[in-house]
């Protein structure tokens, strides 16, 4: 049996900034993963200036061999109806692909790996957390997404106010062909709203790179409104008519209506295994960030990890991202007082589409 202080069940971006930011703290911490890396990730994979100043990662160095699309503009607009095109005027996000971007993140971490391993069983032993009977620590941090195992620890599952967000995307590298008959532009994605307002779509070009998809908190309607939005988009010349592949499904739970208990004796949740995709966007990558470098500061100074011990780190996550309980009654995506006819105005308007929906509830650029 292998002993550590902590073991982090997930390598994503969330698992890895955790055990790159325990780096020299004295802690031994072992990070496990089902996947090996580089792995396919599902995700329309954007990332803010902010992000990448936090996780301390050079751009010159970064951009060498791969994707980072650089973003000054943005084209919004509600299904059926023309769109809005606003320029920032300068760089305001990052086009990114997870599978190069998740990589060179855990390429960062000098702590063991277990990669290409599933967690199959985590038992209490006394004080530890024993892991496929083979690893054991005190500390056990969840970070493996939304159906991580570790979650299931402190709950059986959504509870009644959580909304799971379903969604499907394909990325894949564009032919020559593909990609001069392409409209949509590597410096401005695209996002369209549901008529309902229940979700939104997305054409997102990153080079020769092309990620589409659509996310809705309604799962069986799902493929009725992908399918919609992609020949809308074909026809208008916005994406190649020919795509290959299929589209792959994810799931993730709104920070607003999330109801995981973040910590526990021993047990400790982080980004999207915590919940903590951003409810008017979704956008998951930079709480997942934020969530462990707050975790680890709680981290680095603690010597026993009870639940009383480990509840500041709840308690700083409800200070950054607001109280739970007070917002459950919040709409998905967008705010009521969005949902009412004039919405459909509001997303031909400049200054809404800049301001509202792309500076305050994509960019954060307030937070």
């Amino acid at each position: 049996m292998e002993y550590y202080d902590l073991i982090i069940v997930g390598a994503g971006p969330s698992g890895s900034t955790l055990a790159n930011a325990l780096r020299n703290s004295g802690k031994r911490v072992l990070i496990v993963d089902k996947q090996t890396f580089p792995r396919d990730k599902t995700c329309a994979g954007w990332v803010t200036p902010t992000v990448m100043e936090s996780l301390n990662v050079n751009l010159d160095d970064y951009s060498r061999g791969r994707t980072l699309q650089p973003i000054s503009q943005f084209r919004i607009g509600m299904m059926g109806q023309p769109a809005v095109e606003n320029d920032h005027g300068e760089v305001v996000s990052y086009g990114i692909r997870r599978c190069e971007f998740d990589a060179y993140l855990l390429d960062r971490v000098d702590s063991p790996k277990a990669l290409g391993t599933a967690v199959k069983s985590v038992e209490r032993d006394g004080g530890n957390w024993v892991v496929n009977s083979t690893w054991q620590a005190p500390l056990i941090v969840g970070a493996g997404g939304h159906f991580c195992p570790v979650a299931k620890l402190l709950g059986d599952g959504p509870g009644a106010h959580e909304t799971v967000v379903a969604a499907k995307e394909v990325e894949f590298q564009m032919t020559p062909d593909q990609a001069q008959r392409c409209q949509a532009r590597g410096d401005t994605p695209e996002l369209w709203f549901c008529k309902d307002l229940k979700g939104y779509a997305w054409v997102f070009r990153k080079g020769d790179f092309l990620n589409i998809g659509l996310g809705r908190e309604d799962n069986h309607k799902l493929n009725d409104h992908l399918n919609a939005f992609v020949s809308e988009m074909k026809a208008s010349g916005r994406i190649p008519d020919d795509l290959p592949g299929r589209f792959k499904g994810h799931a993730y739970l709104l920070y607003d209506h999330a109801e995981r208990p973040l910590v526990d004796d021993g047990l400790m949740l982080i980004g999207d295994a915590a919940g903590l995709a951003y409810t008017q966007s979704g956008e998951g990558i930079r709480p997942a960030i934020e969530s462990a470098l707050m975790a680890a500061d709680l981290i680095w100074g603690l010597e026993e990890f009870s639940a009383q011990s480990l509840q500041p780190y709840g308690e700083a996550i409800a200070r950054r991202f607001g109280n739970r309980s007070e917002n459950q009654k919040a709409g998905f995506q967008v705010p009521n007082w969005v949902k009412m006819p004039i919405a459909s105005t509001l997303m031909r308007s400049h200054w809404f589409t800049r301001k509202v929906v792309t500076e305050k509830w994509f960019l954060h650029q307030e937070s």
